[in-house]
């Protein structure tokens, strides 16, 4: 299972989803985390510059080229739920804490 979720500096869930600044993208098997890798996406400064479908178009490019599954967050917005829908990446929401443990918890 492939998992991204919204992380902080400090590796706890960032509760803003469509403008965070960094995400984690998680290979899960089982009860463990097999790879986890951070990026620096910038969803927040970009979130305001051009259209909101401009933003929705470039974090399903992101979902898209990594192969994501999952996507666990504290929050997201009905536009951005109904996206990842139509997408058929499943949401888990309500997450907070450690992200680590999050994506743990989230993983269908």
């Amino acid at each position: 299972m492939i998992i991204c979720i919204p992380v902080t500096q400090d590796g706890l869930v960032d509760p803003r989803w469509g403008r965070a600044e960094r995400v984690a993208v998680a290979r899960v098997s089982g009860d463990q985390v097999d790879s986890w890798q951070e990026f620096d996406v910038g969803w927040g400064r970009l979130h305001d510059e051009g259209p909101e479908g401009l933003h929705h178009a470039r974090v399903a490019r992101f979902l898209q080229e990594h192969g994501i599954e999952t996507v666990v967050a504290h929050h997201m917005g009905d536009g951005m739920t109904q996206l990842l829908a139509k997408m058929r990446i499943a949401v888990r929401l309500g997450a907070s804490g450690r992200a680590r443990e999050a994506v743990l918890s989230g993983a269908p």
